[in-house]
């Protein structure tokens, strides 16, 4: 096919002998952005990386071309290693899902940049510098002088994310590979990447291959669309297309995997001390050392969380929405007991004490779900495990059986039974996706049958259809159980779709409260007005 800056065909990708990419054809125009979307295991990341080797341990066959600066076309499939080196990060870019596993710790920022302008471009290390400190001023960055000589730890998510856009840039690619690059970030900082990087494939004319999830990134961001699902590529074509006519059932599956609102509609009761949850001018500090010779004599404070007041009612969901160092993850902690604070802080008409043997019985009226449950779940313990151990702790009395049944009934609670997974209470987290690792950890929240569940972004690393059978759950369990949720999230599907009522927060302050459609249809605050357009994304031209 000519004019066309990189075709693949045929292009099978195997590991052990088994195939999981089956004979893909895919092409890219010079300056075109093309998004590759699936769900999680649908090939998209693995056939992306093929094209430039990068999967040691993969089989790779097919044809994968290149059109060069003069016209010549080569097989990057077929050359060596040593020729690849010369493509990678010069012809053809990569932008990594996480970049502080993709940054490495022990150099600066701007030294990470300059070893690809003198490997790529063979700039001595004055002008090297130089060119870095322009390129991540290129990215918004501010300070990029300072920020050059930055450790990687030291920047926040969306920094670290401009930062490798930059090294990426270095080598003036005319192919960027961008793997799931605002998976992690707000919804504000995506669309600022996204942004930035519409702007700078426009500047520098060259060619964008997203891989991605996130519907909404596609309508934003791509001219085309090609859809995955187990290795094979279902269906292609025009975003605008694509999304207003989609012919494959699969398209049509992720196109539809919006949250849906299921929840008991209730007015929520008014501020005051008769819920389950109540805080009034609740504040968070935490002590950080000083600049300078002050740092000899004291401690500063830094108040993360600024005299925040909510309710949240039995049968009710309270979304806390805001960006990253918002204080909403801070709030929740508070909450939980995990943290000291000062003002007023009641659950359940208690209090917390600060003694484990005290606070005991307010652990089991408070449980908490986290964001990533791979993490959460200790890959030592079986499922049993697991899921049970609550019960040492807080009914000690239940016998081995007894403990067995409760832990049986939880997993069946949340769609986990013997039936579907053989084995299932000698299992381990290793053995099960993403979706199922979560119901594992919603499963054994639940075992101490709390009142209250603290749900700290339980779904921003799911993909689309996962999404929407967690949230289905979760809503099920809120009408079956009576519990209550504190749901920490940024993103406003979500909150519409669970939410009775919303509080935002912005720099640790509550700036906007109230109850859902209020808050996200008709915002008062400039703040929660960007959020919420933010998530409003238009079909890309």
């Amino acid at each position: 096919m000519s004019g066309m800056l990189l075709e693949a065909r045929g292009l099978r990708v195997s590991f052990g002998g088994k195939a999981v990419v089956h004979g893909v054809d895919l092409h890219v125009k010079p300056g075109e952005k093309l998004a590759l979307v699936g769900e999680s295991g649908s090939g998209k990341t693995v056939t992306a990386l093929s094209l430039l080797r990068l999967l040691p341990s993969a089989q790779v066959e097919g044809q994968a071309w290149l059109q060069g600066d003069g016209g010549q076309r080569r097989d990057l499939l077929a050359l060596s290693e040593r020729e690849l080196r010369g493509v990678r990060g010069q012809e053809v870019a990569v932008i990594f899902q996480e970049p502080m596993t993709a940054l490495n710790p022990l150099y600066t920022v701007g030294d990470q940049i300059v070893e690809v302008l003198q490997l790529k471009k063979g700039l001595p290390p004055a002008e090297a510098w130089e060119r870095a400190v322009q390129l991540l001023a290129d990215t918004g960055i501010p300070e990029p002088e300072r920020r050059a000589r930055a450790y990687p730890h030291q920047l926040s998510g969306g920094q670290r994310q401009r930062a490798m856009i930059a090294m990426a840039l270095a080598g003036e690619p005319r192919l960027l590979l961008a793997d799931e690059p605002t998976t992690a970030l707000d919804v504000t900082l995506r669309g600022q990447i996204l942004d930035l990087l519409n702007e700078l494939q426009r500047r520098r004319g060259m060619a964008v291959l997203m891989i991605t999830h996130d519907l909404h990134l596609v309508r934003r961001f791509a001219d085309r669309v090609a859809v995955m699902e187990n290795g094979h590529l279902v269906e292609e074509g025009a975003v605008a297309e694509v999304f207003s006519r989609p012919r494959h059932p699969y398209t049509r599956k992720l196109i539809d995997s919006r949250p849906e609102r299921d929840v008991v509609d209730a007015v929520a009761a008014p501020l005051s001390q008769d819920g389950l949850l109540h805080t009034r001018d609740l504040r968070v500090v935490y002590s950080i050392p000083r600049p300078g010779l002050r740092g000899w004599f004291g401690r500063g404070e830094f108040v993360a969380v600024k005299g925040a007041s909510l309710m949240l009612a039995p049968r009710q969901t309270l979304g806390v929405i805001g960006e990253s160092g918002s204080g909403k993850s801070t709030l929740a902690l508070a909450v939980l007991g995990l943290l000291p604070s000062g003002g007023e802080l009641r659950l359940a008409g208690k209090s917390w004490q600060g003694s484990p043997r005290a606070d005991r019985p307010l652990r089991r009226v408070a449980q908490v779900v986290f964001q990533d449950p791979f993490s959460s779940l200790s890959p030592r313990m079986t499922v049993e495990e697991l899921v049970g151990e609550g019960l040492r702790v807080h009914e000690p009395a239940l016998d081995a059986g007894e403990r067995r049944e409760r832990v049986r009934q939880a997993l069946a609670d949340v769609g986990l039974t013997e039936a579907q997974f053989p084995g299932l209470l000698a299992r381990y987290p290793h053995e099960f996706s993403e979706g199922q690792r979560q119901r594992l950890a919603i499963a054994r929240a639940l075992i101490v049958k709390p009142q209250l569940l603290v749900l700290d972004e339980p779904t921003s690393a799911l993909d689309v259809t996962i999404q929407k059978q967690i949230l289905g759950l979760l809503q099920r369990l809120q009408r079956e159980h009576g519990l209550a949720y504190l749901l920490i999230t940024h993103d406003v599907d979500v909150i519409r779709a669970m939410a009775h009522r919303v509080i935002v927060m912005k720099d640790g302050v509550v700036v906007e409260s109230g109850e859902m459609h209020e808050v996200l249809d008709a915002p008062r605050h400039p703040y929660t007005q960007r959020l919420v357009a933010a998530a409003t994304v238009p079909v890309s031209a």
